[in-house]
């Protein structure tokens, strides 16, 4: 593996959870119609939205949507060498993100608190850890200073994308953590199939 690329084991560790997280997730929300806790999160979330805490949900929530995230992921081509180099795989997590979790709507079932349409999981988490993710993984290849800055705020924003969610009463608090762990999922994968082959193996990998 070259240097600066974050190892194979870790990638896969992150994705076993992800993937394990959503699948325990989309179960529990699919057989039972109201999980323990869920109501008392967004009963707390819904209470810190005074009107200065919407309007700034109302500009985070803008970093959850495809219609800006699948335009931005051009600038990863140019902040990053690694994305550029195997872009397609980039690009192809921006696609496939969005339609798989419009199929997996489908598929689950559960309706938003407060409308008919189906929730889980939340497109614009999936969205936020998505293209954050690839963001966190493509730092890797930074300076340690700008490494970290860049990470912390990609993790931030996902968080508070999840939040807003929440608190714009367009979700549940696990169709949010439901949308992370889908978005994390496809961006560790992504991550995985972007390392180079066919070359020395780091001993960490």
């Amino acid at each position: 593996m070259e240097p600066g690329l974050p190892p194979r084991r870790s990638l896969r560790r992150v994705l076993i959870a992800s993937a394990g997280c959503f699948l325990v997730l989309a179960l529990a929300v699919g057989f039972m119609p109201s999980l323990p806790g869920d109501t008392a999160v967004r009963e707390a979330l819904l209470a810190l939205a005074s009107p200065p805490v919407l309007a700034a949900m109302r500009v985070i929530n803008r970093a959850g949507s495809w219609r800006l995230l699948l335009p931005a992921s051009l600038l990863l081509f140019v902040a990053f060498a690694h994305a550029r180099e195997r872009w397609y795989v980039w690009v192809g997590l921006m696609l496939a993100a969005p339609a798989t979790e419009g199929v997996l709507k489908i598929v689950v079932g559960r309706p938003r608190p407060e409308a008919a349409s189906m929730g889980f999981p939340s497109g614009h988490a999936t969205a936020a850890a998505a293209f954050f993710g690839a963001v966190f993984y493509l730092a890797e290849t930074l300076r340690p200073p700008v490494r970290r800055l860049v990470r912390a705020a990609a993790l931030v924003i996902i968080v508070l994308v999840a939040a807003a969610r929440v608190m714009l009463r367009a979700h549940w608090p696990t169709d949010a953590l439901g949308g992370i762990a889908l978005g994390l999922t496809l961006a560790s994968a992504a991550a995985l199939l972007a390392l180079p082959r066919g070359r020395p193996t780091d001993p960490r990998a």
